[in-house]
């Protein structure tokens, strides 16, 4: 029973003036038990019927007829608050979740739409370092939510895989480099020459027009030139891909920047066909003064192409191949403009699917000894965080488990688990200091509690030995406040799914299950589940499948693991 639907139907006798639609999007959840499951606030309707919010509740609560489902109806300073009979409720909300088992909270409101989800896009020949992990992990996130609600999802490595920079490599490598040392050091020796070359380029300014001649000869379809940067695409791949196998992240896709060089003289010419192209000091732009911005730069006064010029182009091909719903890109808050900008220039293009292409902006990661330069060489390599995330993980089961079985692997889940939530755990929009004696904290709001919490169900189970599906359950003895506490945060979770896909916004999980797992361990605190009484320990045992099946489906769409034995 969907109990919000319920009672929107209830109160829509009552309101006449409001759409049902506009009644659900006002219930409200109440903070405080004792203010009822569900409130309806009634201050939007004292223009609408001319009479303060608390006359207009009373009036409903006399007049509402009470469905079996609701204990008492009362009118609180001008809301409506509903008590829902709690073994009703609690037979509802598990009875659900014990027939869907894991896809509990799945639907398929999104069949036979596709979204497009790019994400992760480090750049070939550079470090695949921490301040790629949100792209990486929030993109990851959003491509699972949108699957399990039904859509047909693509997620797509845009590959930082062309630009000037090659031209600089080349030039590093031809001076510094060696095969030798580039097949052994791998993305670490590229990063260096490449450190080396801005470097040497502030003393020696020539070596910045050498660059630019080899990205010309890129550009001109040169053999040599070509050779070099498929060979540092390989490498940064081979490495790239170890990253993604760590973090269970895949892709469907990875046409990169590259991908684009043969379809940009088509949109270019269309552009110049629509009259939207002006010369600017040699460049072509399009002036978007109007929308109060600043020009969007199409070509170079050299004809080369830009950020802008390829993402306008992968925009395109993307809708003629994919017929995109959504098209989603996941990217730093500091490149708003840009995005703001392309999608201005698609909507004057004349394109009616420009409103469906969507910015997913997220804050900053840092260490916590400060901010990362790849010039610099100021880089922490997100392989080198990963694995010794692992390695101090099993630090910790070696202290506190030292006989758990398979125990690297644990280690290995909970690690990675760990650095993975403490970017979810966040709202997107905030910068993030990465802190280790945060991140693998076993208390507190942290993947670790919430993995462990998971074990905790899991070996309750183990040890009952028992036919969920063969249990007669008795629902009437899970109203304690602590059990309804738990089930409420159930009943609330295929809700949340479909927020953070409104939203975009991983968070709304993560903090979700954070909530679950913490009303569990004090629903486990006050009741013991393994009891002689049989009714009372199926009951139990009910809820505690209901709790594990939650968290692993809500670390899952995070993509992190969910250990049975921790």
């Amino acid at each position: 029973m969907d109990f919000k639907l319920e009672i929107a139907k209830l109160l829509s006798g009552q309101f006449t003036d409001l759409s049902l639609e506009e009644i659900l999007s006002m219930i409200e959840i109440p903070p405080n038990p004792d203010m009822g499951d569900y409130a309806f606030p009634c201050f939007r309707l004292a223009k609408i019927l001319r009479k303060a919010p608390a006359q207009i509740a009373e009036d409903a609560v006399k007049n509402i007829e009470k469905a079996d489902f609701i204990d008492e109806i009362k009118n609180v300073t001008g809301y409506i608050n509903f008590y829902i009979n709690k073994s009703v409720f609690a037979a509802a909300v598990l009875s659900e979740l014990l027939k869907a088992k894991e896809s509990y909270g799945q639907s398929d409101i999104g069949k036979g739409k596709n979204i497009v989800i790019d994400y992760s896009s480090p750049n070939i020949a550079k470090p695949f370092h921490v301040g790629h992990l949100r792209s990486t992990v929030i993109g990851g996130s959003i491509y699972r939510i949108f699957k399990a609600l039904g859509y047909n999802t693509i997620g797509i490595n845009h590959l930082g895989d062309w630009g000037t920079q090659f031209g600089k490599l080349i030039v590093a490598y031809k001076k510094w480099g060696s095969k030798e040392a580039i097949e052994k050091g791998g993305i670490k020796e590229l990063m260096d020459i490449y450190v080396r070359f801005h470097s040497e380029a502030k003393e020696d300014p020539s070596l910045e027009d050498e660059a630019r001649e080899w990205f010309a000869k890129m550009e001109a379809g040169d053999e040599e030139a070509l050779s070099l940067w498929n060979w540092f695409k390989d490498i940064s791949l081979k490495e790239f891909n170890r990253v993604y196998k760590l973090l269970d992240i895949s892709f469907d896709s990875y046409a990169g920047e590259s991908f684009y060089n043969d379809k940009m003289d088509a949109v270019i010419k269309e552009l110049e066909e629509k009259n939207l192209l002006k010369e600017s000091e040699g460049a072509k732009i399009v002036d978007l003064e109007d929308a109060n911005m600043p020009p969007c730069l199409i070509t170079k006064k050299d004809g080369s192409s830009l950020y802008a010029t390829r993402d306008i182009t992968a925009a395109i091909y993307r809708k003629k191949t994919y017929d995109f719903e959504k098209c989603i890109y996941v990217t730093a808050l500091a490149q708003n403009l840009h995005f703001a900008q392309w999608f201005e220039v698609i909507k004057r293009m004349g394109y009616d699917w420009h409103d469906k292409l969507v910015h997913v902006s997220f804050g900053m990661v840092s260490m916590e000894t400060g901010k990362l330069s790849t010039r610099a060489g100021n880089v922490v390599l997100l392989e080198d965080l990963l694995n010794e995330a692992i390695s101090k993980t099993l630090d910790i089961i070696n202290e506190k488990n030292p006989d758990l079985e398979d125990k690297e692997q644990v280690a290995e889940k909970v690690g990675i688990g760990a650095v993975i939530f403490n970017d979810l755990i966040n709202n997107r929009i905030k910068d993030v200091v990465f802190s280790w004696d945060k991140v693998l904290n076993f208390d507190g709001e942290t993947g670790p509690y919430v993995q462990y919490t998971h074990a905790r169900a899991s070996s309750v189970l183990r040890k009952a030995n028992v036919d969920i599906d063969s249990l007669d359950i008795d629902y009437s003895l899970l109203t304690d406040d602590s059990s309804i506490e738990v089930i409420k945060l159930i009943g609330q979770f295929p809700e949340k799914v479909k927020d953070a896909a409104d939203k975009l916004e991983p968070s709304f999980i993560a903090r979700h299950i954070v909530d679950l797992a913490q009303a569990f361990n004090k629903f486990y605190h006050d009741n013991p589940v393994l009891v002689e009484d049989e009714k009372i320990r199926n009951a139990r045992l009910a809820l505690v499948y209901s709790v594990k099946t939650v968290i692993k489906s809500g670390l899952y769409l995070l993509g992190i693991a969910a250990p049975e034995k921790m």
